[in-house]
Protein backbone atom coordinates (compact mmCIF):
# COMPACT_ATOMS: atom_id res chain seq x y z
CA UNK A 1 0.00 0.00 0.00
CA UNK A 2 1.14 3.57 -0.60
CA UNK A 3 0.20 7.21 -0.08
CA UNK A 4 -1.17 7.57 -3.61
CA UNK A 5 -3.80 4.92 -2.84
CA UNK A 6 -4.73 6.69 0.38
CA UNK A 7 -5.11 10.02 -1.43
CA UNK A 8 -7.28 8.41 -4.11
CA UNK A 9 -9.62 6.90 -1.50
CA UNK A 10 -9.87 10.21 0.36
CA UNK A 11 -10.60 12.19 -2.79
CA UNK A 12 -13.21 9.67 -3.97
CA UNK A 13 -15.07 10.22 -0.71
CA UNK A 14 -14.71 13.99 -0.93
CA UNK A 15 -16.13 13.91 -4.48
CA UNK A 16 -19.16 11.88 -3.37
CA UNK A 17 -17.78 8.65 -4.90
CA UNK A 18 -17.44 10.21 -8.35
CA UNK A 19 -14.13 8.81 -9.64
CA UNK A 20 -14.11 11.09 -12.69
CA UNK A 21 -14.24 14.18 -10.46
CA UNK A 22 -11.68 12.65 -8.08
CA UNK A 23 -9.30 12.05 -10.98
CA UNK A 24 -9.70 15.65 -12.19
CA UNK A 25 -8.94 16.99 -8.71
CA UNK A 26 -5.83 14.80 -8.49
CA UNK A 27 -4.70 15.56 -12.07
CA UNK A 28 -4.67 11.92 -13.07
CA UNK A 29 -6.85 9.46 -15.00
CA UNK A 30 -10.08 7.87 -13.82
CA UNK A 31 -8.91 4.32 -14.67
CA UNK A 32 -5.74 4.98 -12.66
CA UNK A 33 -7.73 6.01 -9.61
CA UNK A 34 -10.04 3.02 -9.90
CA UNK A 35 -7.13 0.59 -10.33
CA UNK A 36 -5.25 1.98 -7.31
CA UNK A 37 -8.32 1.67 -5.06
CA UNK A 38 -8.95 -1.91 -6.21
CA UNK A 39 -5.30 -2.82 -5.54
CA UNK A 40 -5.58 -1.39 -2.01
CA UNK A 41 -8.77 -3.37 -1.40
CA UNK A 42 -7.10 -6.55 -2.63
CA UNK A 43 -4.10 -5.98 -0.37
CA UNK A 44 -6.35 -5.40 2.64
CA UNK A 45 -8.66 -8.27 1.74
CA UNK A 46 -11.83 -6.17 2.07
CA UNK A 47 -14.05 -3.92 -0.04
CA UNK A 48 -13.76 -0.27 0.92
CA UNK A 49 -16.59 0.64 -1.45
CA UNK A 50 -19.68 -1.26 -2.52
CA UNK A 51 -20.14 -1.10 -6.30
CA UNK A 52 -22.82 -1.29 -8.95
CA UNK A 53 -20.94 -2.30 -12.05
CA UNK A 54 -17.93 0.01 -12.17
CA UNK A 55 -19.58 2.77 -10.15
CA UNK A 56 -18.98 3.28 -6.45
CA UNK A 57 -22.31 3.26 -4.60
CA UNK A 58 -21.46 3.54 -0.90
CA UNK A 59 -18.74 3.09 1.71
CA UNK A 60 -18.81 -0.34 3.35
CA UNK A 61 -18.64 -0.89 7.12
CA UNK A 62 -14.96 -1.97 7.02
CA UNK A 63 -14.42 0.87 4.56
CA UNK A 64 -15.51 3.35 7.24
CA UNK A 65 -12.77 2.03 9.53
CA UNK A 66 -10.21 2.19 6.71
CA UNK A 67 -11.16 5.81 6.04
CA UNK A 68 -10.55 6.73 9.70
CA UNK A 69 -7.09 5.17 9.53
CA UNK A 70 -6.31 6.89 6.23
CA UNK A 71 -7.42 10.22 7.69
CA UNK A 72 -5.08 9.73 10.64
CA UNK A 73 -2.14 8.74 8.39
CA UNK A 74 -2.63 11.66 6.00
CA UNK A 75 -3.03 14.11 8.87
CA UNK A 76 0.29 12.98 10.34
CA UNK A 77 1.95 13.23 6.92
CA UNK A 78 0.77 16.84 6.79
CA UNK A 79 2.11 17.39 10.31
CA UNK A 80 5.51 15.99 9.32
CA UNK A 81 5.70 18.45 6.43
CA UNK A 82 4.79 21.37 8.71
CA UNK A 83 7.37 20.30 11.30
CA UNK A 84 10.01 20.22 8.56
CA UNK A 85 8.98 23.67 7.35
CA UNK A 86 9.01 24.99 10.92
CA UNK A 87 12.61 24.04 11.60
CA UNK A 88 14.17 24.25 8.15
CA UNK A 89 12.52 27.28 6.60
CA UNK A 90 13.16 29.77 9.42
CA UNK A 91 9.55 30.86 9.92
CA UNK A 92 8.73 31.21 6.28
CA UNK A 93 5.99 29.63 4.23
CA UNK A 94 2.30 30.28 3.68
CA UNK A 95 -0.44 30.78 6.25
CA UNK A 96 -3.76 29.69 4.73
CA UNK A 97 -6.80 31.28 6.36
CA UNK A 98 -10.40 30.24 5.70
CA UNK A 99 -12.99 32.82 6.67
CA UNK A 100 -16.17 34.64 5.71
CA UNK A 101 -16.36 37.91 3.80
CA UNK A 102 -17.20 39.97 6.89
CA UNK A 103 -14.20 38.66 8.82
CA UNK A 104 -11.87 39.05 5.84
CA UNK A 105 -13.03 42.58 5.07
CA UNK A 106 -13.46 44.11 8.53
CA UNK A 107 -11.62 42.04 11.15
CA UNK A 108 -8.53 40.44 9.64
CA UNK A 109 -6.69 43.24 7.77
CA UNK A 110 -4.95 44.53 10.91
CA UNK A 111 -3.94 41.09 12.27
CA UNK A 112 -2.68 40.07 8.81
CA UNK A 113 -0.61 43.26 8.53
CA UNK A 114 0.88 42.76 12.00
CA UNK A 115 1.69 39.13 11.23
CA UNK A 116 3.57 40.18 8.09
CA UNK A 117 5.55 42.68 10.16
CA UNK A 118 6.54 39.96 12.64
CA UNK A 119 7.10 37.25 10.00
CA UNK A 120 8.06 39.04 6.78
CA UNK A 121 8.88 35.73 5.07
CA UNK A 122 5.37 34.38 5.60
CA UNK A 123 2.84 34.77 2.81
CA UNK A 124 -0.88 34.81 3.54
CA UNK A 125 -3.48 32.97 1.47
CA UNK A 126 -7.05 34.06 2.21
CA UNK A 127 -9.90 31.69 1.30
CA UNK A 128 -13.42 33.12 1.61
CA UNK A 129 -16.63 31.14 1.85
CA UNK A 130 -19.68 30.34 3.92
CA UNK A 131 -19.13 29.12 7.50
CA UNK A 132 -19.73 25.52 6.40
CA UNK A 133 -17.23 25.97 3.57
CA UNK A 134 -14.74 27.38 6.08
CA UNK A 135 -15.14 24.22 8.18
CA UNK A 136 -14.71 21.97 5.14
CA UNK A 137 -11.53 23.81 4.07
CA UNK A 138 -10.04 23.14 7.49
CA UNK A 139 -11.03 19.48 7.44
CA UNK A 140 -9.62 19.06 3.91
CA UNK A 141 -6.43 20.92 4.98
CA UNK A 142 -6.90 23.67 2.42
CA UNK A 143 -6.49 26.06 5.36
CA UNK A 144 -4.74 25.88 8.74
CA UNK A 145 -6.94 28.32 10.62
CA UNK A 146 -10.58 29.26 10.19
CA UNK A 147 -12.60 32.18 11.55
CA UNK A 148 -16.39 32.53 11.43
CA UNK A 149 -19.40 33.16 13.60
CA UNK A 150 -21.63 30.23 12.63
CA UNK A 151 -21.19 26.47 12.25
CA UNK A 152 -17.57 25.89 13.29
CA UNK A 153 -18.40 24.48 16.72
CA UNK A 154 -20.62 21.84 15.13
CA UNK A 155 -17.80 19.80 13.57
CA UNK A 156 -16.14 17.16 15.75
CA UNK A 157 -13.11 17.17 13.43
CA UNK A 158 -12.34 20.73 14.53
CA UNK A 159 -11.03 22.36 17.68
CA UNK A 160 -12.74 25.72 18.15
CA UNK A 161 -12.26 28.57 20.58
CA UNK A 162 -14.35 31.73 20.99
CA UNK A 163 -12.28 34.81 20.28
CA UNK A 164 -14.52 37.89 20.44
CA UNK A 165 -18.11 39.05 20.85
CA UNK A 166 -19.99 41.45 18.64
CA UNK A 167 -23.52 42.72 18.10
CA UNK A 168 -25.69 43.71 15.19
CA UNK A 169 -26.47 47.34 14.48
CA UNK A 170 -29.26 49.07 12.61
CA UNK A 171 -28.23 51.20 9.63
CA UNK A 172 -30.68 53.90 8.53
CA UNK A 173 -30.68 56.89 6.17
CA UNK A 174 -30.40 60.11 8.16
CA UNK A 175 -33.91 61.20 7.14
CA UNK A 176 -35.60 57.93 8.14
CA UNK A 177 -38.48 58.41 10.64
CA UNK A 178 -37.07 55.73 12.97
CA UNK A 179 -34.01 57.92 13.57
CA UNK A 180 -36.24 60.15 15.69
CA UNK A 181 -37.40 57.33 17.93
CA UNK A 182 -35.32 56.83 21.06
CA UNK A 183 -36.13 53.18 21.81
CA UNK A 184 -36.55 50.97 18.78
CA UNK A 185 -38.36 47.62 19.12
CA UNK A 186 -38.68 44.50 17.03
CA UNK A 187 -42.27 45.55 16.35
CA UNK A 188 -40.96 48.79 14.83
CA UNK A 189 -38.57 46.88 12.58
CA UNK A 190 -41.20 44.35 11.53
CA UNK A 191 -43.08 47.19 9.85
CA UNK A 192 -40.09 48.13 7.70
CA UNK A 193 -38.45 46.47 4.67
CA UNK A 194 -35.19 45.04 6.00
CA UNK A 195 -31.82 44.58 4.32
CA UNK A 196 -29.56 42.05 6.01
CA UNK A 197 -27.43 38.96 5.62
CA UNK A 198 -28.10 35.68 3.87
CA UNK A 199 -29.34 33.07 6.41
CA UNK A 200 -25.97 31.27 6.52
CA UNK A 201 -23.89 34.35 7.34
CA UNK A 202 -22.95 36.82 10.06
CA UNK A 203 -25.38 35.97 12.83
CA UNK A 204 -28.52 35.91 10.69
CA UNK A 205 -29.88 33.01 12.76
CA UNK A 206 -29.95 35.30 15.81
CA UNK A 207 -32.00 37.85 13.86
CA UNK A 208 -34.52 35.28 12.68
CA UNK A 209 -34.79 33.76 16.16
CA UNK A 210 -35.48 37.13 17.78
CA UNK A 211 -38.40 37.85 15.44
CA UNK A 212 -39.74 34.29 15.70
CA UNK A 213 -39.70 34.44 19.50
CA UNK A 214 -41.96 37.49 19.35
CA UNK A 215 -44.10 35.80 16.66
CA UNK A 216 -43.24 38.52 14.17
CA UNK A 217 -42.77 38.06 10.42
CA UNK A 218 -40.13 40.56 9.21
CA UNK A 219 -40.15 41.80 5.63
CA UNK A 220 -36.72 40.92 4.24
CA UNK A 221 -36.37 43.10 1.17
CA UNK A 222 -32.82 42.03 0.32
CA UNK A 223 -30.28 39.46 1.53
CA UNK A 224 -26.53 39.78 1.01
CA UNK A 225 -23.23 38.33 2.23
CA UNK A 226 -21.42 41.65 1.88
CA UNK A 227 -21.94 44.38 4.48
CA UNK A 228 -21.00 47.08 1.98
CA UNK A 229 -23.88 45.89 -0.21
CA UNK A 230 -26.25 46.28 2.74
CA UNK A 231 -25.08 49.86 3.30
CA UNK A 232 -25.34 50.67 -0.40
CA UNK A 233 -28.98 49.61 -0.62
CA UNK A 234 -29.85 51.41 2.60
CA UNK A 235 -28.47 54.57 1.00
CA UNK A 236 -30.76 53.94 -1.99
CA UNK A 237 -33.77 53.88 0.33
CA UNK A 238 -34.66 50.21 -0.07
CA UNK A 239 -35.02 49.63 3.66
CA UNK A 240 -33.46 49.47 7.11
CA UNK A 241 -30.16 47.64 7.29
CA UNK A 242 -29.13 45.12 9.94
CA UNK A 243 -25.36 44.68 9.81
CA UNK A 244 -22.41 43.59 11.94
CA UNK A 245 -21.01 46.33 14.14
CA UNK A 246 -17.46 45.89 12.78
CA UNK A 247 -18.74 46.73 9.28
CA UNK A 248 -19.91 50.26 10.15
CA UNK A 249 -16.69 51.70 11.54
CA UNK A 250 -16.40 53.92 8.46
CA UNK A 251 -19.87 55.34 9.12
CA UNK A 252 -19.10 55.98 12.79
CA UNK A 253 -15.78 57.62 11.87
CA UNK A 254 -17.60 60.12 9.65
CA UNK A 255 -19.89 61.11 12.51
CA UNK A 256 -22.38 63.80 11.59
CA UNK A 257 -20.98 64.04 8.07
CA UNK A 258 -22.29 60.60 7.16
CA UNK A 259 -25.54 60.09 5.27
CA UNK A 260 -26.25 57.06 7.46
CA UNK A 261 -27.20 56.65 11.11
CA UNK A 262 -26.06 53.64 13.16
CA UNK A 263 -28.02 52.38 16.16
CA UNK A 264 -26.88 49.46 18.37
CA UNK A 265 -29.19 46.45 18.25
CA UNK A 266 -27.65 44.03 20.74
CA UNK A 267 -30.69 44.44 23.00
CA UNK A 268 -32.87 43.21 20.13
CA UNK A 269 -30.81 40.37 18.68
CA UNK A 270 -28.38 39.42 21.44
CA UNK A 271 -24.62 38.96 21.28
CA UNK A 272 -22.73 36.95 18.68
CA UNK A 273 -19.46 35.09 19.21
CA UNK A 274 -16.89 34.64 16.46
CA UNK A 275 -14.73 31.55 16.78
CA UNK A 276 -11.30 30.49 15.60
CA UNK A 277 -10.89 26.87 14.51
CA UNK A 278 -8.15 24.37 13.70
CA UNK A 279 -8.23 20.81 12.46
CA UNK A 280 -8.07 18.44 15.40
CA UNK A 281 -4.64 16.84 15.76
CA UNK A 282 -2.90 19.25 13.37
CA UNK A 283 0.61 20.52 14.05
CA UNK A 284 0.52 24.31 14.24
CA UNK A 285 3.54 26.36 13.23
CA UNK A 286 4.77 29.33 15.26
CA UNK A 287 3.14 31.91 13.01
CA UNK A 288 -0.27 30.17 13.30
CA UNK A 289 -0.16 30.61 17.07
CA UNK A 290 0.96 34.22 16.62
CA UNK A 291 -1.90 34.96 14.24
CA UNK A 292 -4.40 33.55 16.75
CA UNK A 293 -3.07 35.96 19.36
CA UNK A 294 -3.34 38.86 16.93
CA UNK A 295 -6.97 38.03 16.11
CA UNK A 296 -7.96 38.14 19.78
CA UNK A 297 -6.06 39.23 22.89
CA UNK A 298 -8.06 36.56 24.76
CA UNK A 299 -6.27 33.81 22.86
CA UNK A 300 -2.76 32.83 23.92
CA UNK A 301 -0.44 30.20 22.53
CA UNK A 302 -0.78 28.25 25.77
CA UNK A 303 -4.57 28.29 25.55
CA UNK A 304 -4.55 27.09 21.93
CA UNK A 305 -1.99 24.38 22.74
CA UNK A 306 -4.14 23.15 25.62
CA UNK A 307 -7.22 23.05 23.40
CA UNK A 308 -5.37 21.18 20.65
CA UNK A 309 -4.30 18.48 23.13
CA UNK A 310 -7.83 18.10 24.46
CA UNK A 311 -7.24 19.70 27.85
CA UNK A 312 -9.68 22.56 27.30
CA UNK A 313 -13.19 21.81 26.07
CA UNK A 314 -15.30 24.37 27.91
CA UNK A 315 -13.49 27.67 27.44
CA UNK A 316 -15.89 30.53 26.89
CA UNK A 317 -15.54 34.30 26.81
Amino acid sequence: MNLHQFRFVQEAVRRELNLTEAAKALHTSQPGVSKAIIELEEELGIEIFARHGKRLKRITEPGQLVLKSIELIMREIGNLKRIGEQYSAEDSGTLSIATTHTQARYVLPEPVAKLRQTYPKVNVSLHQGSPDQVARMLIDEVAEIGIATESLAGYEELVTLPCYEWQHVLVLPVAHPLCQKEHLTLEDLAQEPLITYHPAYTGRTKIDHAFATRKLAPRIALEAIDSDVIKTYVRLGLGVGIAAEMSVRDVLAEGGKSDLVVRPAGHLFGQNVSRVAFKRGAYLRNFVYKFSELVSDRLTRHLVEMAMTGHIDNYEL
